[in-house]
């Protein structure tokens, strides 16, 4: 027997995520942030091995818990290095094509940071617009589908991140926003939510690098996602 305390949900948390609906398809997108390790020969939704360990895995294992009835479909398609513009390249096969009623994304932080090695010219003007035209794009091919817009963020006092970081990071966090705004979509404040965090614990128990989270950072990750859900 089960207890009633542990046991999956029949229906009535789901008023707590009324975004979802029964059927649903949900997908992850984003960089290495997203992809965390997963299997990418079979990518199959609801599967372990295909979502990896990060805050995507934690979030969908949430909801499939908490809305067994809706029976929802989730993938995890993130891939680590990725920017905008490589979204757009790989977005007919592992977006459209997959035609979620929910898509969650979170890019940005290789748009900047691959800009200090001299590995990549970009600018926030080639971020926001290349975001905007996915998007666009996305709506015009699924204009029923419910955006999700994570901000793209930093943890200072960290490996790789330092205050050279802030002036810049915050113009392409502006940028997310204006465009998350600009599209109706949920806005998942990352930035804040470590902001807060590194007040309870040093900022390398939630990442080690500033930008890869912890398992403790992940689970925070998981829990600020939910709760913009809500």
């Amino acid at each position: 027997i089960v207890s009633s305390c542990v046991a999956p949900s029949s229906g009535e948390k789901s008023k707590k995520y009324s975004l979802f609906n029964k059927g649903n398809t949900v997908l992850f997108q984003g960089d290495s942030i997203t992809d965390a390790g997963r299997e990418k020969e079979k990518e199959l939704p609801n599967n372990a091995r295909s979502f990896g360990y990060g805050y995507a895995f934690l979030a969908a294992s949430a909801l499939m818990n908490d809305l067994a009835s809706l029976n929802l479909t989730i993938y995890n398609r993130g891939i680590s290095g990725n920017k905008v513009f490589q979204l757009a390249e790989r977005w007919e096969k592992d977006c459209l094509a997959l035609n979620p009623d929910v898509l969650s994304i979170l890019i940005g932080v290789n748009d900047y940071w691959h800009t200090r090695g001299g590995r990549y010219d970009g600018t926030v003007e080639n971020y926001e617009n290349d975001f905007r035209a996915l998007l666009r794009l996305t709506k015009e091919r699924l204009p029923d589908v419910k955006l999700v817009i994570c901000e793209p963020f930093y943890v200072l006092n960290t490996s790789a991140v330092d205050e050279t970081w802030v002036e810049p990071m915050q113009e392409y966090q502006a940028a997310a926003s204006k465009i998350a705004k600009e599209f109706s979509a949920l806005w998942v404040p990352f930035q804040k939510v470590f902001d807060e965090a590194i007040n309870h614990a040093p900022s390398t128990y939630w990442t080690a690098d500033g930008v890869h989270p912890s398992m403790a950072g992940a689970q925070l990750m998981a829990e600020a996602w939910l709760k913009t859900m809500e």
